[in-house]
């Protein structure tokens, strides 16, 4: 059987746990080909523990003429414009950084009309198959409320902008409310599945999101809320945060199990 070509682009974390999985779990079926990060020390650093510096790539434009799949694993930023270019060289795509495709839509829908196979994990949340199954019924309300550490939240541009210290937060508090795409430009590392939730539901407007915190909280925890003529789910997933306070462990086996199901012929699950 002919092995999945696979790229990687961004060599932190993700990339790490991903290129390490296909490389250990999967080299049945796929064979790592290119990983590139704009920081060439990350890169190389990742390719001499999995002893594959052939791998090395000098540009992303490298990684995409070289694999069958890339995976992006870089930052919301890098999200659509590599969207367009697997578009553009009719490539395949896993896309980790959903948030920076919140406005994509348009996209989205140019990527299906030509056929390219673009994938979005699942990431840190459970009920994605259910609200694509009620959203060929009618769906009236989606909200996501999400619970993390202090510390899981620095850095993010809202709390700049709008002078709030997480440390100095003794108790639990609401620091965010509003609907999707407000939340994906104030927490761009840090919502994720608010994004996904849109992509998969009723669009950006009109999902709605809270963001909370307290010191007392030691999970990242996302509690999905969903209502239409199907009925009501309520779930909630209660995170064990990764190596990256900023991710979740279940986000990173997300995406491995999404690599898995691309590369495996039976297909379970909505």
């Amino acid at each position: 059987m002919k092995r999945l070509k696979i790229g990687i682009i961004g060599c932190g974390f993700m990339g790490t746990e991903m290129a390490k999985f296909s490389k250990k779990e999967l080299s049945h079926i796929t064979r790592l080909v290119a990983l590139y990060d704009i920081r060439r020390e990350k890169a190389e650093t990742l390719a001499s523990f999995l002893k594959s510096e052939g791998a090395i790539t000098k540009s992303d434009n490298e990684v995409f003429k070289k694999s069958d799949l890339i995976i992006e694993c870089a930052s919301p930023v890098t999200a659509k414009p590599f969207l367009e270019k697997a578009i553009k060289m009719s490539k395949s795509i896993l896309i980790m950084s959903v948030g920076g495709l919140i406005k994509s839509s348009n996209l989205l829908n140019k990527a299906r009309e030509k056929g390219i196979k673009v994938y979005l994990p699942s990431g840190a949340i459970l009920g994605i198959d259910g609200l694509k199954a009620a959203k060929l019924s009618v769906i009236r309300k989606v909200t996501l409320t999400t619970r993390k550490p202090p510390r899981g939240l620095v850095g993010a541009p809202y709390l700049k902008e709008k002078g709030i210290d997480v440390s100095a937060i003794k108790s639990e508090t609401i620091i965010f409310e509003g609907n999707a795409a407000e939340a994906v430009k104030a927490f761009p590392k840090n919502v994720n599945v608010a994004s996904l939730l849109s992509i998969a539901g009723l669009g950006s407007k009109k999902t709605k999101v809270r963001i909370m915190t307290s010191p007392k909280y030691k999970k990242n925890t996302h509690e999905i809320e969903i209502e239409g003529e199907f009925g009501r789910i309520n779930i909630v997933t209660e995170n064990v945060p990764s190596e990256n306070p900023k991710t979740s462990k279940l986000a990173a086996l997300s995406a491995m199990a999404t690599l898995w199901g691309i590369a495996d012929s039976v297909k379970i699950g909505t």
